[in-house]
C-alpha cells in the first residue's frame, strides 16, 4: 500500500514540476511534495 502511495506522491510531483512556470512555482511544488512524502 506504501508503494502505491508513494507512486502517486511522485506522479503529483512530476506533474507538478512540469506544470509550474517560474523558480518560485517549482520551489512550492517540492515542497508541498516533500511534505506529503515525510507524511508516509
Amino acid at each position: 500500500m506504501k508503494k502505491i502511495i508513494f507512486v502517486l506522491a511522485l506522479l503529483a510531483m512530476t506533474i507538478g514540476i512540469s506544470a509550474c512556470n517560474t523558480v518560485e512555482g517549482l520551489g512550492r511544488d517540492v515542497e508541498v511534495a516533500g511534505e506529503k512524502i515525510q507524511n508516509l
